[in-house]
């Protein structure tokens, strides 16, 4: 989807929603930017802000015009910018890839501005539940497991504390939806399996948690 069309009505995709609340003109850090699917909808939304992406790989030849890349280990290494320059912090499907997140939260609270805020997103826990799709004739990420790379399960009510202890506070957490998509769901029903149909499903169940925090003023 085109978050272009989103500009008029942000609130129908939780992460549309928070990205249109950063601050004009502002800078949006984007952790785990892998192949800068979420930055190029970032970027059709708000394309005055101005963009940084950290990744351990990396795929910047993707990455929108002028965004400014850096390899990171956020296990091992701390992030490459000043303290207090970064406006809002983006975290997609990132954290359920770590081991140990310590690092990482200390590293966000540090470079974020008073008042600066972060947006986790991260596999629901009852993806663990759900029938794995890897190995089907359209395989999809449905299952927990269904992505190899996967190291833990982070429930938001293990996270909040963890992201408090790191100097940030907790502003709200909830599940990321697409209501689009959702809605659409209905009417995937009866046709055959495709990206479009498990995108529509998992909107539906709200696959994904998130939460949002701030770093004291």
């Amino acid at each position: 989807m085109n978050w272009l069309c989103l500009r008029p009505f942000p609130w129908l995709d939780t992460r549309a929603r928070f990205v249109a609340q950063a601050p004009r003109g502002g800078t949006l850090l984007d952790l785990g930017a892998s192949d800068g699917e979420t930055l190029g909808h970032i970027a059709q939304l708000r394309p005055d802000l101005r963009l940084l992406a950290a990744d351990k790989f990396g795929q910047p030849e993707k990455y929108p015009a002028g965004c400014e890349f850096r390899q990171a280990d956020f296990e091992r290494e701390p992030l490459p910018w000043p303290a207090a320059t970064v406006d809002a912090i983006t975290c997609m499907h990132l954290v359920e890839h770590l081991s140990d997140l310590g690092l990482l939260l200390r590293e966000i609270a540090r470079v974020l501005k008073p008042d600066g805020r972060v947006y986790f997103e991260t596999p629901h826990a009852k993806t663990l539940t759900l029938p794995s799709r890897r190995q089907a004739p359209q395989p999809f990420t449905m299952n927990f497991y269904d992505d190899p790379t996967h190291v833990q399960v982070v429930t938001m009510a293990a996270l909040a504390p963890q992201v408090q202890a790191a100097g940030l506070r907790v502003e709200r957490t909830g599940t990321s939806r697409n209501w689009l998509f959702a809605a659409s769901h209905p009417l995937f029903a009866l046709l055959p399996p495709s990206r479009k149909k498990f995108t529509a499903h998992v909107h539906w169940l709200g696959w994904s948690a998130c939460l949002i925090a701030a770093r004291p003023a």
